[in-house]
Order: structure tokens, then C-alpha cells, then sequence
């Protein structure tokens, strides 16, 4: 029986395209992502890896890989997640399941965001001496990244997962990302009283309700430009978008439902709760006049902001390896969750953020060899010797 062998570094990225595993809150979309997980976790057995899969208890039929080579404690870990978001095939001039080479350009979806990593760290490992290894190497692989964050939530359960380091690939251009903001998606529900249009003391107009509340949360957005401020960020105060509101029926009805959705980001050292109870306090007012006419409910568990030292050992070599400076970013990873397992914990994979969530997703060519330097360096600085 022969001896299985390693694809080719574009064959991994083909096969791994080419199985959707999109995550999404309709389940018209949503897939589970195991069969990604079962190719990564054949390639990585090739390289001498042990592999362990755990099917989420929040989400069945999702599943996190994590693969172990080597003996000890510490050592790296490079973490990505399988997932990618829905596409809009009118908008797509590839097939998105099909890696298409092209104007110096692979194209597929998840090509950078960011299934199309895993292919980078197998090509980058099989490329180094396992003899020479002497810290362990770990691969993790987590579901549902772009919804629920509900696999990098359940890290925890692989036993024994405590690395000294942590590197998550999101697309940054291999530019190390030491800080992003949270993420809170928000419903604030008004349930007013519905009647007659003719006499509006029949009813409560959620709509007006509504209107106040919006006024409110206006004054606590100019607030946190004032109160929270860090220049590290290109938009350096936390932010609020109102994304959508809906309420009514009819022009001649006491509308008797408004609802708003909000998305907030907040800054490192600024806390889940504590913007909770902004939102609280900013509404209070209108709450004790209207008794439980406000309901305030997550559309998704809410995601910290995430910081990591400058002087931390993980993000000076990050930058001596990239040869650039680390940066502070808008957006948001699982990096807060990975971080909760002890170790110093930074942003860097291949391609660009601005590809990410786009049609026609794209991996330029021409970034393929100094990103596979890059990473060999990185494992080869923690986990190599010679």
C-alpha cells in the first residue's frame, strides 16, 4: 500500500473552494463546514499531526479541528476559521466554487477570507524538517467564524490547549494586527399600544417612542466620541450604526411595533457590559414614563474588543518578519477568544481585507512566495531549531 502524499499547494487551495461550508443565520445558506474539516485534517495526518474534531454542543452538525505535532508544552498556534459568508452569484463573474486562475489572480470564495490559509501553513510545514521541530506545532480550525463565533468559543474543550503563542490568518497582507475593535449587533423593541388613528390617546405610537429613542442614542454617540478616543484606529471612537428599523402597518393605525437594529464597536477597554448599561441609562428616561415598552435583545452573543501589547516578544517578531509596523483595525476576529487561552495572540494571514466579503474574491499570485517566507519564518523562529 502506498504511501499517501501531499497535494500540491494549488490542488489544497482547489479542493478546499471547491466545499462550501458558508455560515449564515438562514438556514437557506448555512452548511455545515465538515467535509473542509476532514480534508485539513487529512493532509495535516501526512505531515505526522494528531487530529482532533469536536463537533460543536451550541451548533450539531458544525464541527473545530485541532491538529498537534510534537512534544511539550508552549508553541505556536495557527488558527483559522472554515467558514465564509454567502455570496450573490449575480455579482460573481467565477464560479465561486471553482479556484480560477486568471490576471495573475486565484479567485474563489474563501481564496483569502479564509479558507485559502490552511493551504499556506500545510505548503509552509511540509516545507520544513519535522527532525528539526522541537516546540509543538498546532493547527486549529474553527466553524462559524462569520456568524456566531460559536466555535472559537468552544476552544476550551480540546484539552491541554495552552500555546505560548497565537496566530490568527485573517487577510491583513501578512501586516501583524495587534488590537481591532468588538462587535454588538442589537434589537431595541418598542411595544407601544395600537388603536384608531382618529384619537391618539386610544393608543401609544411605538414610532414616536421610537423617535426618542433614537434622539437619546444620538446624544450617547456623540458621547462616546468624547468620552472613549484612541488613535491607534483609523476611526478612533467607538461607533453606532442604526441598520434598520421597521414598525406599522398602515397609515391610519397607532403603530403598536417598532423595532431598531444597531451595530456598535467598541474600543478595547471599553466592555460589553459597561455598554450595556450606556444603553440602559440612555433610555431609562423613556422606560420609567412607558413601564416595559423597551426590549433590548442580541441578534448574536456579543464580541469583545481584543489588545495585544506592542512590546509583547510575538508582536516585535511579527514585525521583523513582515517588515512593517503592527496596526490596530476596525474590524473584528476571534481573537479575544483565542487570547482567553494565556498566551500573547496577534492578526497576520495573506491577502487583503479589502477582498474580504466581496464578489470575485481574489489571492494575487505575485503575494504567494513572500507569504509562504513569511509564515516558514514565523515557525521556524518559535518552533525550529537550526
Amino acid at each position: 500500500m502506498s504511501t499517501p502524499t501531499l497535494p500540491s499547494f494549488f490542488s489544497m487551495y482547489q479542493q478546499l473552494i471547491a466545499q462550501p461550508s458558508i455560515s449564515s443565520i438562514d438556514p437557506k445558506w448555512d452548511h455545515s463546514n465538515q467535509k473542509v474539516v476532514n480534508l485539513l485534517a487529512e493532509w495535516l495526518e501526512i505531515l505526522g499531526f494528531e487530529c482532533e474534531i469536536n463537533e460543536l454542543q451550541s451548533q450539531p452538525g458544525k464541527f473545530n479541528l485541532l491538529a498537534r505535532r510534537g512534544d511539550g508544552s508552549g508553541g505556536l498556534l495557527l488558527s483559522g476559521h472554515t467558514d465564509t459568508v454567502p455570496y450573490d452569484a449575480s455579482r460573481w463573474n467565477f464560479d465561486p466554487f471553482k479556484l480560477t486562475e486568471q490576471d495573475n489572480r486565484w479567485y474563489g470564495l474563501g481564496s483569502i477570507d479564509m479558507k485559502g490559509f490552511f493551504a499556506f501553513v500545510i505548503q509552509a510545514l511540509s516545507e520544513l524538517d519535522a527532525a528539526q521541530q522541537n516546540k509543538p506545532v498546532m493547527i486549529l480550525a474553527t466553524a462559524d467564524e462569520e456568524t456566531t463565533m460559536d466555535g472559537a468559543r468552544e476552544v476550551s474543550r480540546f484539552a491541554n490547549l495552552k500555546p505560548d503563542y497565537c496566530v490568527i490568518g485573517e487577510p491583513t497582507d501578512m501586516r501583524p494586527v495587534y488590537a481591532h475593535k468588538g462587535h454588538m449587533s442589537e434589537v431595541i423593541r418598542i411595544t407601544g399600544r395600537s388603536g384608531h388613528s382618529s384619537d391618539p390617546e386610544l393608543g401609544i405610537n411605538a414610532i414616536e417612542l421610537m423617535h426618542e429613542v433614537i434622539s437619546a442614542l444620538m446624544k450617547l454617540k456623540e458621547e462616546f466620541k468624547h468620552k472613549y478616543s484612541d488613535s491607534s484606529f483609523s476611526v478612533p471612537h467607538p461607533t453606532m450604526n442604526f441598520g434598520h428599523i421597521h414598525g406599522g402597518d398602515n397609515a391610519n393605525r397607532i403603530c403598536g411595533c417598532c423595532e431598531l437594529h444597531l451595530d456598535i464597536r467598541p474600543l478595547p477597554g471599553l466592555s460589553v457590559d459597561e455598554l450595556y448599561v450606556h444603553l440602559h441609562q440612555a433610555t431609562e428616561n423613556i422606560q420609567a414614563r412607558y413601564p416595559g415598552s423597551i426590549e433590548l435583545i442580541s441578534l448574536h452573543h456579543p464580541i469583545p474588543a481584543f489588545q495585544q501589547s506592542t512590546d509583547s516578544a510575538l508582536v516585535q517578531l511579527a514585525e521583523k518578519i513582515s517588515k512593517t509596523q503592527a496596526q490596530a483595525v476596525n474590524y473584528c476576529t476571534e481573537a479575544p477568544f483565542l487570547q482567553e487561552l494565556g498566551c500573547e495572540t496577534l492578526v497576520m494571514g495573506p491577502g487583503s481585507i479589502r477582498q474580504a466579503h466581496q464578489p470575485d474574491e481574489y489571492l494575487l499570485t505575485e503575494s504567494i512566495k513572500p507569504t509562504q517566507e513569511k509564515l516558514k519564518s514565523l515557525l521556524k523562529s518559535y518552533c525550529f531549531s537550526g
